[in-house]
């Protein structure tokens, strides 16, 4: 722990306390998460923390819950990204030509489309549910990363040991997974945590816009869009997943950075 930076253990202890209250919310949350248990809009009190919703319901299980609808759709919709965006693009780097030439084309033309409107479009058209939301964030996002694991594997590829692995006959899995994968990880951490914070923000906007999770269940940006009317008349219901999402951003950055630092080391390749 001596080693570690203040900043870091601040990401770390925000980003841990996050992921913990998704994933114990049932046992932690005071009251259900679609439960009325008061009047419209009431202040924080002994009985409810952060007062309570547009219709009644307590805001801390409302955000509990929404938090951990939030976190669990940007952590699988990040994995799915970084799996299928990395890959491909080692692939394209390891294999050139025409595959590679396909393949950077393709992303081209979908990043082309801005993404927001590319899942407007897409999700206007398809019922909205969790795994749907994932996929078509996973995909979209997909591009980014291929960008980015293309331009750091065609660095790596060019190197010595990369071609003594292919003179010893390796195939094309090996050289990606034992030879190129190690050697990127210092990019790629460091992009994760980005674009994990890109899918918060984007699955909350989804949702403000009335795209992304669907009442009665909850999710940060939902629950902003729900109490948006009351900041007019001073009450600070939309803050709470605002500031939510605020601080995890934060968070995981500070932790993003501290890991980039740790595996700097790994730029230089294995020798």
């Amino acid at each position: 722990m001596k080693n570690i930076p203040i900043s870091a253990l601040i990401g770390l202890f925000f980003t841990a306390l996050y992921f913990l209250m998704a994933i114990f919310a049932p046992l932690i949350s005071p009251y259900g998460m679609a439960e009325v248990v008061g009047d419209v809009w009431e202040p924080a009190s002994s009985q409810f923390l952060l007062g309570t919703d547009n219709i009644g319901r307590d805001l801390l299980s409302r955000m509990i819950y929404g938090g951990r609808t939030t976190i669990f759709i940007a952590t699988a919709a990040t994995i799915l990204s970084f799996t299928l965006g990395s890959v491909l693009g080692f692939f394209a780097a390891v294999a050139g030509g025409w595959v590679d030439q396909m393949l950077s084309r393709f992303v081209d033309l979908v990043m082309s489309i801005p993404t927001l409107i590319f899942a407007l479009v897409v999700l206007s058209v398809m019922p909205v549910t969790v795994p749907v939301l994932i996929i078509v964030m996973g995909l979209l996002d997909a591009t980014r990363v291929y960008r980015l694991a293309r331009a750091v594997a065609v660095d790596i590829e060019v190197m010595d040991y990369v071609e003594a692995a292919r003179l010893r006959g390796e195939k094309t899995a090996w050289i990606i997974f034992r030879e190129i994968l190690p050697n990127a990880l210092s990019p790629l951490v460091a992009e994760m945590g980005l674009r994990f914070i890109f899918m918060v923000l984007f699955v909350s906007t989804l949702s403000f816009l009335g795209l992304g999770i669907q009442p009665p269940e909850a999710d940060w940006g939902g629950i902003v869009k729900e109490n948006k009317d009351g900041i007019v008349y001073g009450i600070p219901a939309a803050l709470a997943p605002a500031f939510a999402i605020a601080t995890l951003a934060i968070s995981v950055n500070l932790v993003a950075d501290w890991v980039l630092n740790r595996t700097t080391s790994l730029k230089g390749g294995r020798g």
